[in-house]
C-alpha cells in the first residue's frame, strides 16, 4: 500500500535516518519504537509530506487517504465541540457525489473491456467500501459517540471548542480523524492526552477498525493490544518484527544473544586458523593447506553484530528523611478556583510509605489536589494539611512553563543547588543522559522527552520525603518509564503521582484516589483491579442510566465479579441484536418498496436513482446481517 524505499535525512554531518525501506500493507497494525529522538515523528512527516528526505523516495498510491495526528497541531475556534467534529462529513458528500458520477459514467458507457471502465468499477468500489465503513448510524450519532468515548460529556458537546484546554482540542482533532476512516492511520503519541478510560475505548476502536495503522506510543499495554508489527528505529537503522511490543522485546534480545554467540564462534574460528596460517606459512609441505586456509579467510562472510543503544538513565532517588505516620490529610476539602468548583467534600489519608494514584478524566482535579498538598492553591472549604517533618518534591506537568526557556541545562540546575551537590552537578546530569556538549543546550532547544529528563534531575538536588508527580512520564520513551518505575517503587519515602499510563502503574502503587463527577472515591489495590471494576461499555453511560437501572446496577454488585461481567455482556448483546433486527427490518422494508417500483416504473421513476438506493440497502444489510449472524452465535 505504502513503501518507503532507501530513504536517508541528514543534516549538518548528522545522519537521523540511514537509507531505511519497509513497507506498509493494508492489514498493517505498526508500533513505531525507539528512544526519544530516534526519527520516529520525523518519519510520519515524512509519509504525510511535511519534511522532504535527503535522499530516497516514499511511494504513496495517489488516492491514499492518510489521517495523521500529530503531538502538537492548531486548533479551530469559533465553532462548537459538535459542530467542528461534524465538519469532516463534507468529505463524505464529496464521496457521494462522486459516486454518483461515476454511475452517470458507467450507464452512457458500453465499453465494457476497456481498462478505464475497469478503474471506473474500481473507484466505485472503493468509494462504497468507505460508506460502507462508515455504519449505518447518522453523521450526528457518529460523532457523539466518538466524544463520548474520548470522554467528552453530552452537556459539553455545544461548548465553543476555546473553552477547552489543548489536551482536550486535541481529543477533538482525534475524533475528526478516526471519523474519517482513513486508509492510513498515523498517531503520534495519541495517549498523552487522554485518561484511562478514554485510552481503553479508543484501544478497543483501533482493535476492530479496518485499514492500517502506524502508531507511536510510550504506552507498553496500549502498543500490546493494538499492534501486530513493530518497526525499531535504532542508530538511523530500523529492525522490523512481525510481532506486538513484548513480543518484539522477546524476540530482539535471542536475534542478539544467537548473533554474538555466532560471532563468537567464529572468532574462535578465525583465530585459530590465522594461528595455524601463521605457525606453517614457511613449511613447504604444509604450503597447500596454508594457502586454501588463507583464500577461506578471504572469502568468509564476517559475522556483525546489531548495533545497540545502551545509553540509559540510571535513577537512584536520595534517602527519604523521616516523616510522620501521616503524610498528608484532608477531610472535608473542597477545591477549585473563584468561577468553578472542581471537586467536593474529599475524605483523603495518605500515609508513610504509600504509593498512590490519582485517576479520572482530566479537569477533574487530579492537578488541582497537586497544587493544594504542595501550598500553590488553598481549599475553597475543609482542612487540608501536612504531616510532621514532610518534604515535597514536585514534578509539574507543565514543564514547558516551569523551567526557564533561556537557560542552559547546567544552569537550570546549577542555579538551585546548594552546598555538596553544586560539585556533582555534572554526574548527576550524566544520569539523565545530558553529557559533554549537552549540558550547555538552551532549554528552548531541548525535546519534550529532554525537559521531562531535565525536571526529573532537578527533584535529585534535594532529600524529599514524598514526590509528587504530575504525569511525569509524558514524553519519555518506554526505556527510560521502565527505568522510572523501578527507581520510584525502590524509593522508600512517599509518593503520588497522576498519571494515566496503566503499564507505569501497574505494580508501583498501592491505592487509587478516582476523582469523578465533582467527588474523589477511595480505592484500595492496583490500577488494573480498579480498572477491572470501573470498565463500562460505554463511559457515558454512567451519566444516562435511569432508577430502574441504577437498582438492577446494584444487584449486580452483589453478584460475583465474574457472574456480574457475564450479565453486561449479555445484556450489550442482547439489546445488540435488538437494534440490528428492526434495522434489518427495515431495510428489508424499503427493498421490498424499490423492487415494487423498478417491476413497473412509471415516467416519472428515477431507475438510476432508485438502483442505487437499492445496492445502498443491500449492502447495508449485508453488513448488519453477518453482525447479527455472528451475534447469535
Amino acid at each position: 500500500m505504502l513503501s518507503i524505499d532507501d530513504v536517508t535525512v541528514a543534516w549538518g554531518g548528522f545522519t537521523l535516518l540511514d537509507h531505511i525501506s519497509f513497507h506498509i500493507s493494508q492489514s498493517d497494525r505498526i508500533g513505531l519504537v525507539g528512544k526519544n529522538g530516534a526519527g520516529k515523528s520525523t518519519l510520519m512527516k515524512l509519509i504525510m509530506g511535511i519534511q522532504n528526505p535527503t535522499s530516497g523516495h516514499i511511494d504513496r498510491p495517489p488516492r491514499l487517504t492518510i489521517g495523521y495526528l500529530p503531538q502538537l497541531m492548531e486548533h479551530n475556534r469559533g465553532r462548537t465541540v459538535l459542530e467542528e467534529t461534524m465538519g469532516v462529513f463534507q468529505e463524505s458528500k464529496a464521496d457521494d457525489a462522486e459516486i454518483d458520477e461515476i454511475t452517470v459514467q458507467l450507464a452512457s458507457r458500453d465499453d465494457y473491456e476497456s481498462p478505464e471502465y475497469a478503474a471506473l468499477i474500481e473507484r466505485l468500489s472503493e468509494l462504497n467500501d468507505r460508506a460502507s465503513l462508515a455504519g449505518g448510524d447518522p453523521p450526528e450519532v457518529q460523532a457523539r459517540k466518538t466524544l463520548l468515548g474520548l470522554g467528552f460529556r453530552d452537556d459539553e458537546l455545544g461548548r465553543l471548542t476555546e473553552t477547552f484546554s489543548q489536551g482536550w482540542n486535541m481529543r477533538i482533532e482525534l475524533a475528526k480523524i478516526l471519523l474519517r476512516r482513513p486508509d492510513l492511520l498515523m498517531l503520534d503519541e495519541p495517549t498523552n492526552h487522554l485518561d484511562l478510560e478514554s485510552i481503553e475505548w479508543l484501544e478497543d476502536y483501533l482493535k476492530t477498525r479496518k485499514g492500517s495503522l502506524l502508531l507511536v506510543s510510550h504506552d507498553r499495554k496500549f502498543l500490546d493490544n493494538t499492534t501486530n508489527r513493530t518497526v525499531e528505529i535504532m542508530l538511523g537503522h530500523i529492525h522490523d518484527y512481525k510481532v506486538p511490543y513484548t513480543k518484539y522485546l522477546e524476540l530482539r534480545a535471542e536475534r542478539i544473544a544467537q548473533q554474538t554467540a555466532a560471532y563468537e564462534n567464529q572468532r574462535r574460528m578465525i583465530q585459530k586458523t590465522e594461528e595455524f596460517i601463521q605457525a606453517f606459512r614457511y613449511k613447504p609441505t604444509k604450503s597447500n593447506q596454508v594457502q586454501s586456509r588463507i583464500k577461506a579467510l578471504e572469502k568468509l562472510d564476517r559475522i556483525e553484530i546489531d548495533e545497540t543503544d545502551n545509553v540509559r538513565l540510571t535513577v537512584k532517588f536520595p534517602p527519604a528523611p523521616r516523616a510522620g505516620d501521616t503524610v498528608y490529610k484532608a477531610s472535608g476539602l473542597t477545591a477549585g478556583y473563584p468561577q468553578k468548583v472542581v471537586f467536593r467534600n474529599a475524605e483523603i489519608d495518605i500515609r508513610r510509605g504509600e504509593k498512590v494514584a490519582l485517576v479520572g478524566r482530566n479537569g477533574e482535579g487530579k492537578t488541582t489536589l497537586m497544587r493544594i498538598i504542595t501550598g500553590e492553591l488553598p481549599p475553597l472549604e475543609g482542612d487540608s494539611r501536612l504531616g510532621h517533618n514532610v518534604s515535597i518534591g514536585y514534578y509539574a506537568q507543565n514543564q514547558d512553563e516551569v523551567l526557564d526557556k533561556t537557560e542552559t541545562v547546567f544552569g537550570t540546575l546549577d542555579r538551585i543547588a546548594t552546598g555538596e551537590m553544586r560539585t556533582k552537578l555534572r554526574d548527576l546530569l550524566a544520569q539523565f543522559l545530558f553529557r559533554g556538549e549537552d549540558i550547555d543546550k538552551r532549554v528552548n532547544v531541548l525535546s519534550g522527552g529532554e525537559r521531562a529528563r531535565l525536571g526529573m534531575a532537578r527533584l535529585m538536588l534535594k532529600n524529599h520525603n514524598l514526590l509528587a508527580l504530575d504525569e511525569p512520564t509524558n514524553h519519555m520513551d518506554i526505556k527510560s518509564k521502565d527505568i522510572l518505575k523501578q527507581a520510584l517503587k525502590a524509593y522508600d519515602g512517599t509518593l503520588v503521582v497522576v498519571s494515566h499510563d496503566r503499564d507505569f502503574l501497574d505494580g508501583l502503587v498501592d491505592k487509587l484516589y478516582e476523582f469523578r463527577d465533582g467527588r474523589v472515591y477511595e480505592h484500595l489495590g492496583g490500577v488494573s483491579d480498579f480498572l477491572a471494576r470501573r470498565r463500562i461499555e460505554n463511559l457515558g453511560e454512567l451519566e444516562r442510566i435511569t432508577a430502574p437501572e441504577k437498582k438492577e446496577k446494584r444487584e449486580e454488585a452483589a453478584r460475583p465479579a465474574p457472574d456480574r461481567e457475564k450479565i453486561r455482556r449479555d445484556r450489550r448483546i442482547k439489546n445488540r441484536i435488538s437494534y440490528l433486527e428492526a434495522e434489518i427490518e427495515k431495510l428489508e422494508a424499503r427493498m421490498k418498496e424499490i423492487e415494487a417500483v423498478l417491476s413497473a416504473p412509471g415516467p416519472d421513476d428515477d431507475i438510476m436513482e432508485l438502483t442505487r438506493s437499492y445496492l445502498e440497502c443491500k449492502r447495508e444489510l449485508d453488513t448488519k446481517t453477518e453482525e447479527w449472524g455472528s451475534l447469535i452465535d
